[in-house]
This record gives C-alpha cells, structure tokens and sequence, in this order.
C-alpha cells in the first residue's frame, strides 16, 4: 500500500518506521531541509522536502496514486489543509493529527465535512492511558478490548507473589478468577505460555481478564487496589489539560507544577479544581515543598524526558506508591527498566498503534475487520481484537479441536456481550470478537491468519 505521511516529527517518523515494517511503501514530506536529510539517512523510506499542504508538493509525492494520506506536522490548521487536498487530487482515506483541545471537541461534528477517515490527538490518548492507570494502581499497564469489557493488565511477579514458582495449569486453583496469561516477558525473551509454563520472580506477565473481574484480581494477589486519591502533575502541557478534568471528575485531587506563567494562567482558566503551582518542578526543593512524599502518584509529563526521568527516580526515592512518566524516545525506557517508573507512556506510540489498527483494517477488505491492536511486552508481542465473520474458518469448532500456528494464542471470546476467557470446549460464532495474542513480527492481517 502506498502511504505518504506528512510531517516527519516524532509522530510521523514512528509511523514511518511502523508502517515499513509491514512492507507498505512509505513517502515522508517535511519542509525542514535537514530532518529530510536524516530521515532520508535512517529509514529506509521516499523522502521529499516541501509544504505538505500545497497540492503540487503533493503531486510530486504521489498522493494522487497514494491509498492513505496522514498528515501529521506540528500545526492542525495545516494537517487538515493538508488532508482537504489531498481529498481533492483523489485520495480517498485520510488522517489528521488534531491537537488543540477546541478543534478535538468539534471534530466529531466536522469529520465526515472535512473527508477526514481518521484524527489522532496523542495527549488525548496518553491522558486517557494514565487515567486507566490510575484507577487500578497495581497494574503496569492495562489495554481495552470488547468496548472495555475485557482487559489485558501487565504485572510483575515478586517474591512474595503467589504466583511466584506456579504453573499455569494450577492458576484457577490458585488465583480464584478465571484469567489467562497470554504472554509472559523474561530476560528480555517473550514467551506465549501454554499450560506447563512455570511463573518465577522477576517474570512480567499480561493477563486477560473481564473488566469486572480486575477488583477481585487485585484481592487474590494481594496486590494494591486503593485508586490514587492525590496526583502531583508535573508539566502543565497539552496531557495535563486532557487528563486534569478527568481526574478531578472521578474525585482525586490535582496538583499541577508548571514553569509557565502563560500556561499556568490557562490551566487554571480551565481546570480551576486544580492547585495548579508556577515553579519548576525539576527541583527536589520546589517537589519537596509540595509534599511530593505524601502523593499517592507522581505523573511527570514535561516536554524533556531526562527531566521526566529524574523527577520519577526521585519520587519513587522517597516513597510514592504509583509513578508514571511520559517518554518520547522509548530506548530510554530500556536504560531505566523499572528503576524509574511504574509505568512509561508514550503519546507517538499510542498515535502509532491507532493508525496501524486502521491501515490493516483497510487492507483486510472482505474478512475479519481488526478491530484494537496493541503491542504488548515492550513491541515484542502484540494482542489483536478481531470481528468474527460468516467467513472466518472453523466456527462452531471447539477450540481444544483447532490448529493454530506457532506462538498463537486465543485470549479472550465477547459472545453477545458476555466475555469467555476461553477453555478448550469454547468456541467462535459468527458475530463474536476475539482477542488473539501473537510474538512480534507476524503481523495479522485477517483471523483466518491464525490457522495452521
């Protein structure tokens, strides 16, 4: 599929990396003449330089010819203008990068207007990703399936975990809910577990889970389960102004540290439940101040991800129970493990994932509809959501009788609303979700993919 992306920032340049590893082909317009330059060095990708928006820059990159235009540059009046054109030369899928909090509330009216298919806003993903985060605490990670009836959670077994030495197949004797393991991170190794999988110390595992069953996971495990009640927000950015009003609607009380006279101003335009603070946030002096030791959770959300970094160490120095970080540049992640944060977000990557959902959906146009992807185990598995079709092989088929190809595990079925986290006598319906987790690198287009 051809794909022109334009904008190479951090958004368009993980997306370009992404998409090329599916083996579409990727044309990057940028009108900074040294970002071309790097890109054109680093990625194996078309680049051109030029204003995206403008329709013969667009000829000369092939939109004309191109399936799916995705215009991501630092300005929303330019991506929409961008994708307008695009539309226009013949184009007929589309995606925006939408931004600014006005033009994001008014998208779902204008979207259909605009020609757009698709707007990403990565702040409102990764607001909506740490809000998750912050209601269940003892979770690493939490994704959403069957329009949130169903979870995949990431935990880290400990010492004094039950399910520290325990095999799979004993888990409903040990842990009473009905969950499954779908995969399981190991010194760096990813494993899709089956039944004779021991569990040991150090070992990241995901779980699929019913939604409603998280509470009682918690119990079982013996895990914390109180919600964060008081959030220190440091960065008062595009996140903060997502994520605070959700917070404080749910009933936690926000602090929210930012340099920013002009943003501090505006936060507190928009937010005034908040205690929003104009100091740098950067300074154990200034955190220490503001009681960062008494904090139920530490979100540092600045824009400089050393910074990040640093102020999540120092948090959990003295003693914050939950601490989540933003981070742009994701090998930093890998340096930190889990010295630095419960848990790392990252806004280009979630921007990402959304996009790949849909680019598979469109090249999947008369089987099984994908429905959510995400990558699970650092990318190096990843959990698809698919829609099961009068064209999906082996309905009715009890899964203990099916083939599937190596490294391939059903994780989760929603039947009719229900969720079914799936023994060997369950099976597909025609109008059933499914939950598939696979190994990185084998990318799924269509379910019918998963049999041997």
């Amino acid at each position: 599929m051809k794909i022109v992306i334009i904008g190479g920032g951090k958004v368009g340049s993980t997306l370009a990396s992404e998409l090329a590893k599916e083996n579409h082909d990727i044309v990057i317009v940028d009108s900074d003449k040294e970002r071309v330059k790097l890109l054109s060095e680093t990625m194996d990708v078309m680049t051109l330089q030029g204003n995206g928006a403008l329709a013969e820059v667009q000829r000369t990159a092939g939109v004309d010819e191109a399936e799916l235009v995705i215009a991501v540059t630092a300005k929303d009046e330019l991506n929409l203008l961008a994708c307008i054109v695009a539309k226009k030369l013949g184009c007929s899928n589309t995606i925006a990068r939408v931004r600014d909090r006005g033009y994001s509330e008014q998208m779902y009216l204008l979207k259909e207007d605009l020609g757009l298919s698709m707007f990403i806003n990565p702040e409102l993903l990764a607001a909506k990703e740490f809000y998750g985060l912050l209601q269940m605490p003892a979770f690493m990670n939490r994704d959403s399936f069957a329009e949130g009836r169903a979870e995949n959670v990431e935990l880290a077994v400990t010492g004094d975990s039950v399910l520290n030495g325990l095999c799979l197949k004993d888990m409903p004797s040990k842990v009473n809910v009905k969950v499954l393991v779908c995969a399981v991170v190991r010194d760096g190794r990813v494993f899709i577990p089956d039944g004779s999988f021991v569990l040991r110390e150090g070992d990241k595992i995901y779980v699929t889970a019913p939604a409603s069953m998280l509470a009682k996971l918690t119990h079982e495990l013996k895990l914390r389960s109180r919600r964060s009640k008081n959030v220190l927000i440091v960065g008062g950015g595009r996140i903060a102004e997502f994520l605070a009003p959700m917070l404080i609607k749910s009933g936690t009380r926000v602090k929210i540290i930012e340099r920013s006279q002009e943003r501090c101003s505006r936060l507190a335009e928009l937010v005034p439940e908040a205690s929003v603070i104009c100091s740098d946030g950067s300074s154990q002096r200034v955190l220490r101040m503001h009681n960062i030791e008494h904090m139920d959770a530490v979100l540092p959300l600045t824009n400089i991800d050393e910074e990040n970094i640093i102020i999540a160490m120092f948090a959990r120095r003295v003693g914050v129970p939950q601490v989540l970080t933003k981070i742009n540049r994701t090998e930093y992640g890998e340096i930190m493990g889990d010295r630095g944060a419960d848990a790392l977000v990252s806004p280009k990557e979630l921007s990402s994932f959304e996009v790949v959902r849909y680019v598979r959906a469109m090249e999947n146009t008369g089987g099984s509809e994908v429905l959510t992807i995400y990558k699970l185990a650092d990318g190096k598995a990843e959990a698809q959501e698919f829609a099961v079709t009068d064209a999906t092989k082996n309905l009715g088929v009890p899964l203990m009788k099916l083939k599937l190809k190596r490294d391939i595990l059903i994780a989760c079925i929603s039947h009719r609303g229900k969720i079914i986290i799936p023994g060997g006598s369950d099976f597909l319906s025609s109008g059933d979700t499914v939950v598939v987790v696979t190994s990185a690198g084998r990318a799924i287009i269509d379910l019918n993919d998963i049999f041997a």
